[in-house]
């Protein structure tokens, strides 16, 4: 698929207005179900321009509480009209007793969770009918009950569950600043055959703690863990996240630009040969401008950087 970007209200007419620069966007489903309005035309507008894939905030996989079938339908109805080659979500948990908690909480890494996990995230996959992903988050605290690594837990969720994996390399980054490990060692434990699509993104470094924000602009030391992982497997798609303080546009076609070289020198294949020769020739005419327009309608707004 290549290089794309997350669909964003805020960038929604900019991301419309350079999409000889974009391979394909990433929407938030929870944004989208059963709403019409404003959210309803972009999202039609991003599904005739761009490729879309699905990567979701509240499906809770490693909850307690028993699987939301009305998620499910809805997010199924919504992956059909798309046509979203795999939808994604968090290996954490996000409600307990019913009540959505509006933040990605990291689950005990026990051979007990692992079972719970994978069984469900067999379910909702024959459920959905389309190829599960998913990503490593981001997690400030250790939960009790932990009988291994966090890349031995993700490393047997993956095996479990057979499903695929979304690496957020940022996240990666973050928690071996905040617990204290080898990113690279890291990687090297992690089963990346079975990436199928890479976050990248930035974060805000609060002096005693690092937190994942998608809220400034990637690092160095986050590029180089990309080149490491595109030189070890394959992988379908590179995604860079950018969810508030948005910077002008110009400097995330310079980021989506970066990540397409390093996607250029690694896997060139990923990249499609007609959007590069329209990257690289970067059409003079403007696009068609696009407007969010005052249909009525409602759009959710989660405080999760997903």
């Amino acid at each position: 698929m290549g290089v794309g970007l997350g669909l964003r209200r805020e960038l929604a007419q900019q991301t419309f207005e350079h999409s000889n620069q974009i391979d394909w966007l990433e929407f938030v489903p929870e944004n989208y179900m059963g709403l019409g309005g404003a959210a309803k035309n972009r999202l039609e507008r991003a599904r005739s321009e761009f490729p879309l894939v699905s990567h979701g905030i509240n499906l809770s996989i490693g909850s307690v509480d028993e699987i939301n079938e009305e998620y499910i339908r809805s997010i199924r109805e919504l992956l059909n009209l798309v046509d979203s080659p795999w939808w994604s979500d968090h290996l954490c948990f996000t409600s307990y007793g019913g009540v959505y908690m509006h933040d990605l909480l990291p689950l005990p890494f026990s051979r007990e969770a692992v079972k719970h996990v994978a069984q469900r995230a067999r379910k909702v996959q024959e459920m959905v009918g389309r190829p599960f992903l998913f990503e490593n988050i981001s997690y400030y605290m250790n939960m009790p009950g932990s009988e291994m690594t966090d890349a031995q837990f993700i490393s047997e969720v993956l095996q479990e569950s057979d499903c695929g994996l979304l690496l957020d390399v940022n996240n990666i980054y973050v928690n071996s600043l905040n617990h204290k490990f080898d990113p690279y060692e890291y990687l090297k434990q992690l089963p990346l055959e079975r990436t199928v699509q890479i976050h990248i993104a930035g974060h805000s470094d609060k002096a005693d703690v690092v937190i994942d924000t998608h809220g400034s602009a990637v690092v160095q030391p986050v590029f180089d863990l990309l080149r490491f992982v595109l030189q070890r497997t394959e992988v379908k798609a590179v995604m860079l996240e950018r969810d508030q303080n948005f910077p002008s546009f110009d400097e995330l076609l310079g980021e989506l630009g970066q990540i397409r070289e390093i996607v250029r020198e690694f896997q060139p294949q990923m990249l499609s040969k007609e959007r590069e020769k329209q990257v690289e020739s970067r059409k003079k005419q403007p696009a068609a401008t696009y407007t969010e327009g005052r249909a009525k309608g409602r759009e959710h707004v989660s405080v999760v950087s997903a």
